[in-house]
C-alpha cells in the first residue's frame, strides 16, 4: 500500500537527513507515551526534537522557501496530531500550547550569534567576518557596513543577511 503524500526534497541531502530524522523522533514521541496530555508531549517534543532542528541553525541557515516550510512542517504536523486541537488553526495551537514559529527563533539565534561574534564572546576574529562602519553618528556604536553581494548563494551567508537586521536595532 502507498500513501499518496506531497513531500518536496530539500535541497540538500544533509538537510533531507535532519528532517527525516526529526519527523522519525516525533513519531516515537507520539507512540512512545501512552497518556495523551498535549503538555506532557509538548514537553517532550521540545526535549529530543527542537534541538535537532535548532542545532547549528546559524550555520546551515535554510533560506529556501520550501526548506523553511518543512522545517515548520515538522512542528505543524506534530501539534497537529495532538488530543483536542483539531477544530484549531495552526497559529491557535500555537498560542495554547505556549509554542512559537520556527523561523522567528532561527531568526533570533542569527542575532545572537552576531552579537557574540561582535563583542568577542566566540573564537572568531569580528574584523574578518563583519566590516564595521567607521560613521557612528547615531544608534549604536556597532554599525555594520552592508556589502554588495553579484552572488546570490553569498548573501545568504550569516555575515550579509544578517547585517540589515541588526542595522534595524535600536
Amino acid at each position: 500500500m502507498s500513501r499518496n503524500r506531497i513531500f518536496v526534497y530539500p535541497s540538500c541531502p544533509i538537510f533531507a537527513g535532519i528532517i527525516g530524522k526529526v519527523h522519525r523522533r516525533t513519531n516515537m514521541i507520539l507512540r512512545s507515551f501512552v497518556s495523551q496530555n498535549a503538555h506532557l508531549l509538548i514537553r517532550a517534543y521540545i526535549t529530543y526534537v527542537r534541538p535537532l532542528l535548532e542545532y547549528n541553525c546559524v550555520v546551515w541557515s535554510p533560506h529556501l522557501k520550501c526548506n523553511i516550510e518543512l522545517i515548520e512542517q515538522v512542528q505543524c504536523r506534530f501539534t497537529k496530531r495532538l488530543h483536542g486541537l483539531s477544530n484549531y488553526t495552526y497559529d491557535e495551537w500555537l498560542k495554547m500550547l505556549n509554542l512559537e514559529n520556527l523561523q522567528p527563533r532561527h531568526t533570533c539565534f542569527d542575532l545572537i550569534m552576531c552579537y557574540k561574534i561582535i563583542s568577542g564572546l566566540v573564537c572568531v576574529n569580528a574584523d574578518d567576518f563583519f566590516e564595521f562602519c567607521v560613521i557612528n553618528t547615531r544608534g549604536h556604536s556597532y554599525k555594520l557596513y552592508q556589502q554588495f553581494s553579484n552572488c546570490t548563494s553569498q548573501s545568504k551567508f550569516l555575515s550579509e543577511h544578517i547585517v540589515s537586521l541588526w542595522e534595524s536595532l535600536k
